[in-house]
């Protein structure tokens, strides 16, 4: 075996011991089989609360545990059929089995940054709130191109998005909007997103076809269930009814029973338009503030742990994370990590992998 392939294959090894360290193996493995007779018992499903929580847990460990024993049984194949194509002198076979090598160690590393999806919230799903910055058309048709990225970001990996509010721009684009992502871990991938985010290019509604610097701010925050308490009292609560902007599209309902709540002493402001009932935009409105709040409080202790980081002022929720060149080049580049991208409009139809998981190795990182 030439010492490249055996440096690949450490590596791997490597990256499968940390990866079975950092589930608890044998804690895994005996907790999935405790999950797998739980759901076998006919009297779960009487309870569909406590059913959704099983067979959450169960699916993930089922998927980490799964993850791992594929990758094993594809080393211990590739490795074979090396010893194979060498002792026979068949080098297409040691390529194919080099090639699947190559792959199983980009795969490894990408199981290892799903492994940073440690925190509190991170297996919860979660709202990605998107607002245009000043610039009238401009940004507004810029904050609805980011809208684009994150749904077809979000489509690729099987989410399922809900619009909860969407308020259009005068010409075009839109206002803002509030999206819901309900899938695995959806907050944990896409926590690090939150931040402002600049595009430059050539302004299509400029006669003069001068180029143009936009602005638009993206909020992630997870969605909170039952098992997270967060108290709210009714006096600091500011709850105004109005009728939906929108111009009655796949996305907007056209009714009397939109609800905005603030949050008085915050100043966080909540809307949703989604459904014709004013009971359930309530609700749901009541939701989201939840998880505005509970964002806030893990925002409070995360600035607390990291408070005597090296560079701490060049770490803040809100600031200008990336930016997006659509002229006189090509470029996507976030600030924070220094990765980049040549294929902006790739970036812009939903591939943010690699920003996203240099953001989640930078955070775990920091802390």
């Amino acid at each position: 075996m030439q010492a490249e392939t055996e440096h690949k294959v450490t590596a791997i090894r490597s990256s499968i011991a940390l990866l079975r360290q950092h589930i608890g193996w044998d804690e895994s493995v005996a907790r999935l089989s405790e999950l797998e007779r739980e759901a076998e018992d006919q009297a779960l499903w009487d309870n569909p609360e406590r059913a959704q929580t099983v067979m959450r847990e169960k699916n993930r460990l089922d998927r980490l545990i799964g993850g791992i024993r594929e990758m094993e049984v594809t080393l211990d194949d590739a490795i074979e059929l090396i010893t194979l194509g060498e002792e026979e002198g068949d080098e297409s076979i040691v390529l194919e089995a080099e090639s699947s090598l190559t792959e199983l160690e980009a795969v490894a590393a990408r199981r290892q940054i799903e492994s940073l999806l440690s925190g509190e919230a991170d297996g919860n799903d979660c709202f990605v709130e998107i607002n245009a910055g000043a610039g009238g058309t401009e940004a507004q048709d810029w904050a609805e191109m980011l809208q684009r990225m994150y749904a077809r970001w979000g489509e690729h990996r099987g989410y399922k998005i809900e619009y909860i509010e969407e308020s259009p721009g005068e010409e075009a684009g839109i206002k803002s909007v509030t999206m819901r992502f309900t899938g695995d871990s959806a907050y944990g991938w896409l926590k690090t997103e939150s931040g402002v985010h600049r595009l430059v290019r050539i302004s299509p509604y400029d006669s003069s076809a001068r180029r143009h610097t936009s602005f638009a701010s993206v909020w992630i925050y997870p969605v909170v269930d039952d098992a997270i308490e967060v108290d709210i009292e009714e006096k600091d609560l500011r709850i105004d009814t109005y009728r939906a902007s929108g111009a009655g599209g796949q996305h907007v309902n056209r009714t009397d029973s939109a609800i905005r709540i603030t949050h008085i002493p915050t100043n966080i402001v909540v809307q949703c338009q989604n459904d014709r009932s004013q009971h359930r935009n309530r609700a749901t409105a009541m939701n989201m503030l939840k998880a505005r709040l509970y964002e806030l409080e893990l925002q409070r202790r995360e600035a607390e742990a990291s408070a005597t980081a090296a560079g701490k002022a060049d770490i803040g929720w809100g600031n200008q994370i990336r930016s997006y060149v659509l002229h006189p080049y090509q470029m996507v580049k976030d600030l924070r990590t220094q990765v980049e991208k040549g294929n902006a409009q790739g970036v812009l139809d939903g591939d943010l992998d690699a920003f996203i998981e240099a953001g989640l190795a930078m955070k775990v990182g920091q802390q």
